[in-house]
């Protein structure tokens, strides 16, 4: 089967893309898309009678679980250090006057 891509249709498709398309770029083009859409009348040859259809190609399950603190927040241990505190938090210099 033979696709027939347009110029007009190349053009549309730069414009999508952004892209600035040289004449030789345009020709390739064309002769890409006209090469994908035959595979694709290929495909739509096959006989897929009783096949699931699929959003990848390996099960894709969600993984659910509690959401429960195992670590701690480590405050104590964090402000151990700390030139200046204030309450649970670092005291800083003042930068903006």
């Amino acid at each position: 089967m033979a696709n027939k891509i347009s110029d007009e249709t190349i053009e549309y498709v730069g414009i999508l893309a952004k892209l600035e398309l040289s004449d030789e770029e345009k020709e390739a083009a064309k002769a890409d898309m006209e090469k994908m859409l035959d595979y694709i009348d290929t495909l739509n040859e096959l006989d897929t009678t009783g096949v699931e259809p699929m959003s990848h190609v390996f099960p894709v399950n969600n993984v659910f679980r509690e959401d429960v603190v195992t670590n701690g927040d480590g405050r104590a241990d964090t402000l151990a250090n700390a030139p200046q505190r204030k309450e649970d938090t670092f005291e800083v210099p003042r930068t903006i006057g």
